[in-house]
């Protein structure tokens, strides 16, 4: 039985206009699909545009160009009337708990502020009320948080209180920007363990931005790696740790330090040479040439086809051009336990 895609982007591009004419290219053509009760990590460097991919989704910014498409409508074509009620089927959670919660409300008003707006229990507040007792129970929290105001709470209880207020429509998607990167790593587990506890409970999908690879591997089914605005690597996240086939991608995994002094101290680090270039003057052809070690000349003058290397592992690298030696022959084979 074929899998059900819930979400469809095809070619999204989301540009800045500054001043003086220039163009900020923040994602400059992704396509991926998102199946019904998955998750789907979205990583990279700071600055690569996965917040951004992430925003346009949802439509808090209009796309440039391409398309995103919700079972099968497109979402920034939609009327009025058609966003509100895809609004309460796609909620998001924002990274900063601290800045992304009303310090001037409470609690109870923060999580039930989405129902107001939407109209749910509009003529049964006690209804609305044991709700929000509910939300503030399924998120770890209990009813006696629901009169006090967020700064009496930690950072891991503030992104809970968001995560409640994102699942206070009963939606089936949720998109995760870096929900844990503010938060100390000792939090980070407890959070990724609730998401994926309410994602069994009610069914949920995921779209989860992050940067932290280690932490991606233990919620997602699938990861694609962004890089200045372009997917390099898309595949099952059990294969991308095992068999990294981008060049950044086996940089980015060769950061994660692994909990073993004796395999610590053997491996090698992969240090990609320069700085990320502004996605305001990016480099031509493939966009990661300027810090690749492998870089060929035909990566200044073409841009690399998306191609699927093995089933269901796709890639934009120039190494694995069919009239080029294959890159597992080339790259230094990295694993990840």
């Amino acid at each position: 039985m074929e899998k059900q895609a819930v979400l469809e982007v095809k070619d999204l591009k989301k540009h800045f206009y500054l001043d003086k004419g220039e163009t900020l290219k923040a994602v400059d053509g992704v396509s991926f699909k998102i199946y019904k009760g998955e998750t789907f990590g979205l990583v990279g460097e700071s600055g690569c545009g996965k917040s951004t991919a992430g925003r346009t989704i949802i439509g808090l910014y209009e796309r440039t160009d391409g398309e995103v498409l919700y079972n099968g409508r497109n979402v920034h074509t939609m009327n009025e009337k058609e966003k509100f009620a895809f609004h309460r089927q796609m909620q998001m959670i924002f990274q900063d708990p601290y800045a992304s919660l009303n310090p001037r409300s409470t609690v109870r008003e923060i999580i039930s502020e989405p129902m107001e707006v939407h109209g749910l229990y509009a003529s049964n507040k006690k209804a609305r009320l044991q709700r929000v007792y509910q939300l503030l129970e399924d998120v770890g929290l209990n009813r006696d948080h629901a009169n006090r105001y967020p700064h009496e709470f930690s950072g891991g209880q503030r992104q809970r209180i968001g995560i409640a207020r994102s699942l206070a429509l009963d939606p089936e998607f949720i998109i995760a920007d870096e929900p844990i990167s503010a938060l100390d790593v000792s939090v980070q587990a407890q959070v990724v363990n609730l998401l994926k506890r309410l994602q069994k409970e009610k069914g949920l999908t995921f779209l989860f931005i992050a940067h932290d690879l280690s932490m991606v591997k233990q919620i997602s089914d699938r990861i694609g790696v962004m890089y200045l605005g372009h997917f390099v690597e898309l595949t099952d996240s059990a294969k991308l740790y095992k068999n990294p086939l981008h060049p950044y991608t086996q940089a980015l995994l060769s950061a994660i330090p692994i909990p073993d002094p004796d395999v610590e101290d053997r491996r090698e680090r992969i240090i990609l040479k320069g700085d990320l270039p502004s996605p305001m003057d990016p480099p031509s052809g493939c966009v990661f040439r300027t810090r690749c070690q492998y870089a060929m000349d035909v990566c200044a003058g073409q841009k690399p086809a998306w191609q699927e290397i093995e089933s269901n592992h796709f890639v934009a690298c120039h190494l694995y051009d069919k009239n080029k030696p294959s890159a597992k022959q080339t790259l230094p084979l990295i694993t990840i336990r």
